[in-house]
């Protein structure tokens, strides 16, 4: 596991296609690192990316706070099928069929439908698309499917639509704000498409 930044309270690492945020990470930086990771934020598993997990249970609670009051910011950069607009905000209502493990977007509000919101920018437009994606809420499967009720499938995402010989979604999560309390911060800043980040630190528990 790529670790890009730890400390006794923290740890930022990146998170392989394939693996479970929940428990298969915690299980890997346990193993790679020692002691407990308390993850605070999620990740579907075929999707890779930066992510954060915290060392203590002070640093857990205090980092789902600051998660619940907006101020982790989420991008991700996904490529996807067809040219969409050049940019765009977009709400929908999702339902997720969980004996299928599916996704889908309705009309009406009913029992288990969640509102879902997300802001992006086309970098590149052709066949395929490079796009960069700002999540305002966390739903399972919501840039999947939000992009692929409208046509644009992520290349390689069979279960909502592509056609692609590659067989996992083409996504990476690249978080780069978290503001604590008292106004410190944590600040990632992704370098290029790379791997090379820039970390700052300012909160000390």
């Amino acid at each position: 596991m790529d670790i890009l930044y730890q400390d006794e309270a923290l740890c930022v690492c990146i998170k392989p296609v394939g693996l479970d945020s929940q428990i298969g990470v915690p299980e890997a930086l346990k193993a790679q690192l020692g002691g407990g990771f308390y993850p605070v934020h999620r990740l579907d598993e075929n999707v890779g990316g930066v992510m954060v997990y915290a060392r203590t249970s002070k640093a857990a609670a205090m980092l789902s706070r600051e998660i619940q009051a907006g101020a982790f910011v989420k991008e991700y950069l996904a490529q996807v099928h067809g040219t969409p607009p050049e940019q765009e905000v977009w709400e929908d209502l999702l339902f997720k069929d969980s004996r299928k493990n599916k996704v889908f977007v309705v009309r009406r509000e009913r029992a288990g439908v969640r509102k879902a919101k997300l802001e992006f920018t086309r970098l590149t437009a052709g066949e395929t698309s490079l796009v960069a994606i700002r999540l305002y809420t966390g739903r399972s499967h919501q840039i999947r499917v939000q992009f692929a009720s409208r046509g644009f499938p992520l290349v390689g995402d069979h279960k909502y639509g592509s056609r692609d010989v590659r067989t996992t979604p083409h996504a990476v999560l690249l978080p780069h704000h978290l503001s604590l309390e008292g106004g410190k911060s944590d600040v990632y800043r992704p370098s290029g498409l790379g791997r090379r980040a820039f970390f700052r630190r300012k909160y000390q528990p």
